[in-house]
């Protein structure tokens, strides 16, 4: 792992420098590419205070992020986060900066008084699950999530 690497919170002012991450952690998961649609969609989190994205950087380059949205527990009574996304750009990867992002959203969650955080993953990304478990992330195997499409 680079010493120079740095994890920050990032603002409205960092969506030009997040945009080119965001639309490659889209494509990632298999959606078109759309820079214009990656761009607004992060201005708008971050200009709504409606998710906290945390910017890992190699000097002045950014080169991974997560983003976390809030969310509350009803049988916990409590809040809880949703790191919906983490992503390090392949020139990055194996440097330890996707541990660093885990890292601070995990500190994060304890500052914010958060009692979980959650994440989801596709079954055939055995990388990112090694991640997770690796830094005492649990698979749930008493619960199980389903989904429907509502829209577009």
């Amino acid at each position: 792992m680079s010493s120079a690497i740095t994890i920050r919170l990032a603002t409205a002012a960092d969506v030009a420098v997040l945009a080119p991450l965001f639309d490659a952690y889209r494509v990632f998961y298999e959606q078109p590419s759309d820079f214009d649609l990656a761009q607004r969609f992060l201005d708008e989190r971050l200009r709504r205070d409606e998710s906290t994205v945390f910017v890992a950087e190699d000097g002045p380059e950014a080169v991974g992020f997560t983003q976390l949205y809030p969310c509350f527990s009803s049988t916990r009574a409590a809040r809880i986060y949703v790191l919906n996304d983490l992503y390090v750009a392949p020139s990055h990867r194996r440097r330890g900066v996707g541990r660093l992002l885990l890292e601070r959203a995990a500190q994060f969650g304890r500052e914010q008084g958060a009692v979980r955080l959650a994440l989801t993953t596709m079954h055939t990304n055995l990388t990112a699950q090694r991640l997770y478990e690796s830094g005492g992330w649990k698979l749930d195997e008493q619960f199980r999530t389903y989904t429907i499409q509502t829209g577009v």
